[in-house]
């Protein structure tokens, strides 16, 4: 029986997509609006510049702990940690999902209470804050747009600011609309509407990370076509125990054990396999077990019952 590990790439920096001057630069923007917004909040008596914040301190805390990935990502292994902390970018993402189903949950209520007893919202100020807001989103979403594609991380911290920046604009039409017609209940109605539009994708969000930390195989990939492709190249003749996974965003792994064909080069079919992981799947991690058929039973028998 023989082993094998193959890449059909080299060593990388799985975190190369976050920019971290860019993240710097939206976190210092978003901040600072946060505190005005939360003041204003509560000077103008809005719900819905009360939520918009609620969102807006998410996008703090994405853009802090995308950060601090970039930071901890870079780690390299170690005794105790073989795989390094390529891993702390998943939890960050997986945490900022369920804060925002918080605020959510949050906003519901006091939207719920606001429409039983109407309260009087200053609307010329909701428009002030709502027009600086959404200034400062479409600012964040143009440091952020660069990175949001190679971080599942920074596409948190984009994907809670673009809810933001929608956000803005729904309060800036609730303003509006209360000023002309004095429908104090428009507030609140913004407030949940906000809360309803960024739901559905924070799911999204918290369903990649749950699959990845699951060891799930990543999206865009279909196992049965992966495991038939290994199987038709010239000297295999099965394939077993496969296992494809992600540890980050931006990287997929995979682990195969590959019965020769009577005659088969075990160097050459491994070399074989890696380049068919890498330019079919983009898998350029992988490691491959290869041994004969005699070989193959006994070992599916005794150690994968």
């Amino acid at each position: 029986m023989m082993h094998d590990h193959a890449a059909g790439g080299h060593a990388h920096d799985h975190t190369a997509g976050a920019n971290a001057r860019m993240l710097g630069w939206a976190l210092a923007l978003t901040t600072t609006y946060l505190v005005a917004e939360v003041v204003g909040a509560f000077v103008f008596n809005s719900l819905a510049l009360l939520s918009d914040a609620a969102h807006m301190l998410t996008d703090v805390a994405a853009l802090v702990i995308a950060l601090l990935a970039i930071r901890f990502g870079q780690k390299p292994a170690d005794d105790k940690r073989t795989f390094g902390y390529k891993r702390f970018e998943i939890l960050a993402a997986a945490f900022n999902a369920l804060l925002l189903f918080e605020v959510a949950i949050y906003v519901l209520i006091e939207a719920v209470q606001r429409l039983r007893e109407p309260e009087s919202v200053q609307s010329t100020g909701m428009v002030i804050v709502a027009a600086i807001g959404l200034a400062v989103n479409l600012i964040s979403m143009k440091l952020l747009m660069s990175g949001r594609d190679a971080s599942m991380n920074v596409k948190g911290a984009y994907l809670e600011v673009w809810a933001d920046m929608i956000g803005s604009v729904g309060v800036i039409a609730g303003a509006l609309a209360i000023r002309f017609t004095g429908w104090t209940w428009v507030d609140p109605i913004v407030a949940v509407g906000i809360g309803l539009w960024v739901l559905p994708r924070t799911w999204v969000l918290l369903r990649d990370t749950a699959n990845v930390l699951l060891e799930g195989v990543p999206g865009g990939i279909k196992l049965p076509e992966l495991r038939a492709s290994i199987a038709g190249l010239p000297g295999v003749a099965g394939v077993h125990d496969l296992h494809v996974w992600s540890m980050a965003s931006d990287d997929i792994n995979c682990t195969a054990h590959v019965t020769l064909a009577d005659g088969a080069d075990p160097d050459a079919v491994r070399k074989t396999v890696a380049g068919t992981l890498d330019s079919r799947f983009g898998i350029e991690h992988c490691t491959i077990q290869t041994e004969g058929a005699a070989d193959a039973c006994e070992d599916h028998h005794h150690l994968h019952p």
